[in-house]
């Protein structure tokens, strides 16, 4: 309607300008016609304008893992698109640029950390993000390496073990539960190797970087690995001895979960996000797709 209008403002003044010359009439249905392709083109744009950015509200871009983060999180994308959303995953392979990418906006969620690793993320660095739902825990296995089971283990064997803290701690609960060690009572998840009381085969805890473990299986008895890592190094349930029980001290502890910069976590994306992951169809897909190495925890 507001081009029509200026259409007709300018053929009115045209009519005033005849009389004027040939090269008057001229120039002034050239400004005309230019006129009128500025409007009009301003009108269209303004409506292909409106149009993108409705579109691009209806897309939920997630950081996370490539595995098995990433691929649970695109097991969902049909779910979303059924209720008009877009989702769209950015892999990263650290754990630190997903937090970057959430608190400066360029993503609207992560999924790739347990919550004792956020809380220490925000204290270090003065952010705000915050945890809007459990999703899944990655179960910690043990792995075949030389022996086959923890009842082959001879005198003096080696163990290899995640050389950080917090996975050292539940590799050695995880051994204790197995009854290769025994640990002092109390110790949880901050166990150290000088917390071992009993060691009755003399066997060495070898303490690696824990995305190493999976390379080092020749050389061990058996490898103490993260189920990402495992994942990723194509282990099976097959290659397992043992993995951390669903309802261990690490079980309930490094739930995986979704989070978003605080003051989100009611809005229709983080909502929309919440109600397609945590549902029966992607519980049978985590079941059904890592044998136990990854479990539902919702």
């Amino acid at each position: 309607m507001r081009v029509i209008i200026k259409i007709i403002l300018l053929d009115r003044i045209t009519v005033y300008e005849k009389g004027k010359g040939n090269t008057m009439k001229n120039i002034k249905r050239t400004g005309i016609i230019a006129l009128i392709l500025v409007f009009t083109l301003s009108f269209l744009t303004a409506c292909g304008g409106g149009g993108e950015e409705a579109s691009e509200d209806k897309v939920i871009r997630v950081a996370a893992s490539p595995t098995p983060h990433a691929e649970i999180l695109n097991s969902i994308s049909a779910a979303l698109a059924e209720e008009g959303w877009t989702l769209e995953v950015v892999e990263f392979d650290d754990y630190v640029q997903p937090n970057v990418a959430t608190t400066d906006g360029d993503v609207d969620a992560n999924y790739f950390q347990h919550v004792p690793y956020l809380d220490q993320y925000n204290a270090e660095n003065g952010t705000d993000l915050v945890a809007v739902a459990d999703v899944h825990y990655e179960a910690m296995g043990a792995y075949k390496g030389t022996k086959d089971s923890f009842d082959a283990l001879e005198d003096g064997d080696k163990i290899a073990v995640p050389n950080d803290v917090t996975n050292e701690a539940r590799a050695l609960q995880l051994l204790a539960a197995n009854g290769v060690i025994t640990l002092k009572d109390g110790v949880g998840l901050e166990a150290t190797k000088l917390d071992i009381v009993d060691n009755p085969k003399n066997i060495e805890i070898v303490e690696l970087e824990a995305a190493t473990i999976p390379s080092a299986l020749p050389d061990v008895a058996i490898g103490v690995i993260n189920a990402n890592y495992a994942l990723g190094a194509g282990l099976t349930t097959d290659d397992a001895v043992a993995y951390e029980t669903a309802d261990s001290e690490a079980a309930e502890t490094y739930v995986n979960v979704i989070v978003v910069n605080a003051g989100n976590e009611n809005s229709e994306k983080t909502q929309a996000l919440i109600a397609a992951i945590q549902t029966d169809a992607v519980k049978d897909f985590i079941l059904n797709t890592y044998n136990g190495a990854v479990q539902p925890k919702f």
